[in-house]
């Protein structure tokens, strides 16, 4: 006769299937740097670090720091540059270009503050990004996800949309110096060629910065021409403010870049650690039947041992 708590073991060993007794597998012989006692080599460890590194995030770091420290020093030289060329050719009295002064000047302030926060900012989403990687590797081990955890992945991706589409206002906003810097530097190519073919005299080609809206329209003199303009050309200092504002143009493209690929990286990221959380409650009720089981299972024997 079977008995009602045979019957319920039964039952139980048929609906789950993880309550069969454990068979033991032959175990292979350990290779390589790993002791008996199952302590790691250096090697093992050392590929295992390299496993848990975040590259795809360290080459989005390395690229974003790169690109802000272009924009930011090239750019910074470049306005100095601008000044001087102004101050000395274009408008020779103090008031008139005040107001620009005080903007470039301000400008500055503002690429010493992008620099700072960028800086921070980067290793912040480096080490978010080994963060999420060792959620990823050990998934399936002891790992424990939060919520407050994902809200702060969710936090990043929206925070890295929002600078990306300000870096790519600033990088049009950079293009503007290098067009008007490309447009005097056309002029003097114009102007030699026409000296070299004696065809119109140098002095009807001009160039007038006040068409641009950086100085006003009663700045003196606000233009250059002829011999004046060949020589604002030939000097150092506008050759350099031209090639500074190209390689600051340059540097804000990539970290126009290098915010897109974060963008990726935190989405993919946000989307794994999301996954984690529902793999973690699948465990946490799987561990919580399988408890339940084995306490169905006690119970049950102790019956049966009080039966016999």
């Amino acid at each position: 006769v079977i008995t009602r708590p045979e019957m319920e073991i039964g039952r139980y060993h048929w609906m789950y299937s993880s309550s069969r007794p454990h068979r033991y597998h032959h175990v292979p012989a350990l290779r390589g740097n790993v002791s008996p006692l199952g302590i790691q080599g250096c090697f093992e460890c050392c590929i295992k670090c390299l496993g848990g590194v975040p590259y795809a995030s360290l080459v989005a770091t390395i690229l974003c720091f790169s690109g802000v420290a272009l924009f930011c020093g090239c750019g910074h030289v470049a306005l100095t540059g601008t000044v001087s060329i102004l101050e000395q050719h274009f408008s020779t009295t103090a008031s008139d270009h005040a107001l620009l002064s005080e903007v470039i000047q301000l400008m500055q302030y503002v690429i010493y503050g992008i620099a700072s926060f960028f800086f921070l900012y980067g290793i912040i989403l480096l080490a978010e990004g080994f963060y999420t990687t060792s959620a990823v590797k050990e998934l399936h081990g002891e790992f424990k996800t939060t919520a407050c955890g994902r809200c702060i992945s969710g936090m990043f991706v929206f925070l890295t949309y929002v600078l990306g589409v300000a870096w790519l206002g600033v990088f049009g906003f950079s293009a503007v110096p290098v067009f008007m810097f490309y447009n005097i530097w056309s002029t003097c190519e114009v102007m030699k060629s026409l000296q070299t073919n004696v065809t119109v005299p140098g002095d009807q080609i001009c160039v007038d910065i006040r068409q641009y809206g950086i100085i006003p329209w009663n700045a003196v003199p606000g233009k250059a021409c002829g011999p004046i303009l060949e020589n604002i050309c030939n000097t150092n200092e506008f050759y350099m403010s031209y090639h500074l504002f190209i390689v600051a143009c340059a540097g804000a493209g990539a970290t126009v870049i290098a915010l897109i690929h974060f963008l990726m990286i935190l989405s993919s990221n946000w989307a794994y650690l999301k996954d984690a959380s529902k793999m973690q409650a699948y465990q946490d009720i799987k561990a919580k039947e399988e408890q339940e089981l084995q306490d169905i299972q006690s119970r049950s024997k102790e019956q049966l041992n009080s039966y016999t």
